[in-house]
């Protein structure tokens, strides 16, 4: 048999997998992008016509996709950049340092947290910020002034109850990258006279430099698609003021009906998070 031949055989047991692919998953993206290019609506037109790019045109002049991007990078800031990562390490290193007992209860809390469905959570905090709910009650309670979070301050608001949720993956992840650390290098450090935080700054953080970026970079895309926690909380509101992009995507293609113009902006929040994905390999493969 000639090496070619033997070649496609060697692929024949991906075939089965490869039409799968194809079938459901690049169908339907190619698709998508097509829809992108016309002005397809839900109601109103019984047909579509090809209107090139048209609608990113219209996103790049529209005051209310701009207020989503900023929102959309305020969100994936707050919440993913700086609280979940930082949150998670911390827990980590706590968790590092205490008892099995605490250890256990500890991560049986936060990892709670994550497991739940996102619309259960989102219900958990919405109650938690509500006007008349435990947030104000421990506040009034402590005799400091409450206020309506979630028409105040509604993007942080949602931005915290991220952090609540998925807090659990960087700790998770960050407790595994800890554990490889030899505890000698540590111990070594300190008998030196090294203090808490130069030992940070100089043997942990440079040791675990791979896992936070790989954290970073899967916290980043998983806030940037966030949409049932906030359209449960607060629905993009009030007015626009915590509606990033997938609730301004949904708002555009399903309720307003603009089903070319909302998948425009899906491509668009698409190439957003390849961009932070090549930023953070980008910095993964760059020597420390």
């Amino acid at each position: 048999m000639s090496a070619r031949r033997t070649g496609w055989w060697r692929w024949a047991p991906l075939a089965p997998a490869t039409v799968l692919l194809l079938l459901f998953l690049a169908g339907p993206i190619g698709y998508c992008v097509w829809i992108a290019f016309t002005d397809t609506q839900l109601t109103g037109s019984s047909g579509s016509e090809f209107v090139g790019l048209d609608n990113f045109r219209r996103a790049f002049s529209d005051d209310d996709f701009r207020n989503a991007v900023w929102l959309t990078l305020v969100f994936t800031f707050v919440s993913a950049v700086v609280g979940q990562n930082t949150l998670g390490l911390v827990l980590a290193g706590l968790m590092r340092a205490a008892s099995r007992p605490v250890r256990t209860l500890t991560g049986a809390l936060v990892i709670t947290a994550w497991v739940l469905p996102e619309i259960v959570a989102a219900f958990l905090l919405y109650t938690f910020f509500r006007r008349e709910g435990t947030l104000n009650a421990l506040l009034d309670w402590l005799r400091l002034p409450s206020q309506n979070w979630l028409f105040t301050l509604p993007i942080l608001a949602v931005s915290f109850a991220n952090v609540w949720r998925g807090t659990a993956f960087s700790m998770l992840i960050y407790s595994a990258a800890l554990a490889e650390i030899p505890r000698d290098i540590t111990e070594a450090a300190e008998v030196d006279g090294a203090s808490g935080p130069r030992r940070l700054w100089h043997i942990t953080l440079p040791m675990i430099r791979r896992s936070i970026g790989t954290n970073l970079m899967l916290n980043t895309l998983s806030t940037l698609s966030v949409f049932g926690l906030i359209w449960a909380m607060t629905r993009g509101g009030p007015g626009n003021r915590s509606q990033t992009l997938p609730v301004f995507m949904y708002d555009q293609a399903f309720l307003k009906s603009l089903i070319g113009y909302g998948t425009a902006v899906a491509l668009l929040l698409l190439l957003v998070g390849a961009l932070f994905s090549l930023v953070y390999l980008r910095l993964m493969q760059a020597e420390p």
